[in-house]
């Protein structure tokens, strides 16, 4: 049986994604961090109600009873998950959270030519995938 908090959809293409994921899941102690990595074969993003043009535009998270987070949340039920929860604690505060989002569409969205700025191109042309809206749930 899993005791996971949050389980993380995130791009393995995306050398800043793959490099958070890795770095959360080594404070990972308890277990509580489940990573699933929407570029690996086999992956059905039906599988969590959502389309390829979604997963592949934000980060998304997965909680325990199905619910769907998705950008800064997600991160932050993750860095609560491993016990960095404090750090992350500032981001809840109303306009801290939305001038966040608002950073973290602008990253997703450009993450492709940041990569190649700082030497670290996606594996993939699903990485540069523009984002999607999200749908509220």
């Amino acid at each position: 049986m899993s005791n996971w908090r949050v389980k993380l959809l995130y791009d393995g293409d995306c050398p800043f994604c793959r490099r958070e994921a890795e770095w959360l899941k080594r404070r990972d102690r308890e277990g509580r961090l489940a990573l699933e990595d929407i570029s690996a074969l086999g992956f059905d993003p039906a599988r969590y109600g959502l389309s390829w043009a979604e997963v592949r535009g934000v980060l998304h998270g997965v909680l325990p009873d199905g619910r769907v987070v998705r950008r800064v949340e997600a991160l932050r039920q993750a860095y609560q998950a491993v016990g960095l929860g404090w750090l992350a604690a500032p981001t809840r505060l109303p306009v801290v959270s939305w001038l966040l989002d608002c950073a973290y569409g602008a990253f997703a969205r450009n993450r492709a030519w940041l990569g190649k700025m700082f030497d670290r191109p996606c594996k993939s042309v699903a990485c540069a995938v523009k984002s999607v809206p999200s749908r509220r749930r």
